[in-house]
């Protein structure tokens, strides 16, 4: 039985949204939606189309393919089918001079083919508008996230001891704990917004493989299987006696994510300094978690936390090297990575309902990226940690 957005959600997102672009862009006239994460919020299916919001008038969605499917999914209430954009030109009229679009997003050969049949002048984004109507999470929304949550939890924290043994590599691992998650409850991908970021699960490492440099915009690294595709894990890298196991994953619930960074010592323990720097990351997770309350400023979290940390501990701190990422925490929902960000620059405050990961690690030469990642739900009383309490370092002998 399809599990279909409820039509109260829908209605609701939309009247946000409009409140928004008020707020935001008064003068706005219309905006269209394409990306598929959009087109699912507002909607309620990701079938191949486009919506069309214009500010006085119902929001339309046209489907491309497969229209069928769009009406067996969904509840929104104004579907139609069409061929191509000559199809949806041919019912708007008194098009506006300026369209409001997802600039991140839409290649530049859509947006052509989408001005030949919609004779528009000029473009603004609606990119950020989007993100803060979805960065606040309705109770519908919340409930799918907890329930990811939970198996992320159980997962990471339950099963995976068992599972990790000496001589398995980093790829049949990975592969394994895919198949595992899957049948726990998870909806089998991690979608990022980063442009052209691809995942299969996470980041799976054994040791050193862990600060491995990498593409990904994430403290962690990954071997990876091969140039061509440098996710995974390794075939080569095999679990040894003494490794630390990073495992940096996102699980999710009808389309909703979570995030989480769970570790552990196999075989034996790691060095007690290791031990001492993973445990001060935990410290600074709890303290970061504390702050996130409504009207609290993601800016000055960071920046809170960031002044307490000596030059030492800041050296290999969010990264290895010279590949550091400049946040703590990062937005989660529909995408792994959302807005906002507990970074600099992020100065709007927090609402209640806001949903965070929270990632303070670091890496070690030789021995890899110790640390923790959880997700958290913004109340009046600090986060709420929805995917488990254990600290990490959990010992495999």
């Amino acid at each position: 039985m399809i599990k279909k957005v409820p039509l109260t959600e829908l209605k609701n997102r939309m009247k946000r949204f409009r409140k928004q672009m008020d707020i935001s862009s008064p003068g706005w006239e219309i905006a269209v939606v394409f990306s598929k994460v959009n087109l699912y919020y507002f909607t309620g299916t990701m079938q191949d189309g486009m919506l069309i919001i214009p500010k006085n008038e119902e929001a339309k969605f046209w489907v491309r393919r497969s229209y069928e499917r769009a009406l067996d999914e969904s509840l929104f209430s104004n579907i139609e089918s069409m061929n191509g954009f000559r199809d949806a030109a041919k019912s708007v009229s008194g098009l506006q001079d300026t369209v409001y679009l997802e600039t991140e997003v839409v290649p530049l050969a859509l947006y052509q083919r989408f001005q030949k049949y919609f004779l528009f002048k000029n473009v603004e984004p609606v990119d950020t508008q989007i993100c803060a109507v979805r960065a606040v999470k309705s109770e519908y929304e919340l409930s799918l996230t907890r329930e990811a949550g939970k198996i992320h939890k159980h997962v990471l924290e339950d099963i995976v001891p068992e599972m990790l043994r000496e001589g398995l590599s980093e790829v049949d691992f990975a592969t394994e704990l895919f198949s595992v998650m899957v049948e726990e409850g998870h909806h089998g991908l991690c979608r990022f917004g980063m442009f052209d970021t691809e995942m299969f699960l996470g980041n799976v490492c054994f040791g050193e493989s862990s600060i491995y440099p990498s593409y990904f915009n994430g403290p962690g690294g990954n071997y990876g299987m091969s140039p061509a595709v440098p996710l995974i894990g390794s075939r080569e890298r095999k679990l040894r006696k003494g490794d630390l196991v990073f495992i940096d994953v996102g699980c999710g619930v009808e389309g909703y994510n979570t995030d989480k960074t769970t570790t552990y010592m196999f075989g034996s323990p790691l060095p007690k300094y290791a031990i001492d720097i993973h445990n001060k990351c935990v410290d600074i997770q709890n303290e970061a978690a504390a702050m996130l309350k409504p009207d609290a400023i993601p800016s000055e979290i960071y920046n809170t936390i960031m002044n307490t940390l000596d030059e030492d501990f800041l050296q290999n701190f969010m990264g290895f090297g010279n590949r550091k990422v400049k946040f703590l925490g990062h937005g989660v929902g529909l995408l792994i990575d959302e807005l906002p960000v507990i970074a600099q620059g992020f100065d709007e405050p927090l609402q209640k309902g806001m949903v965070f990961a929270l990632e303070p690690k670091k890496g070690i030469e030789n021995i890899g990226m110790v640390g923790i990642e959880n997700t958290f739900i913004v109340t009046d009383d600090g986060g709420e940690c929805i995917t488990g309490d254990n600290p990490g370092l959990i010992p495999v002998f």
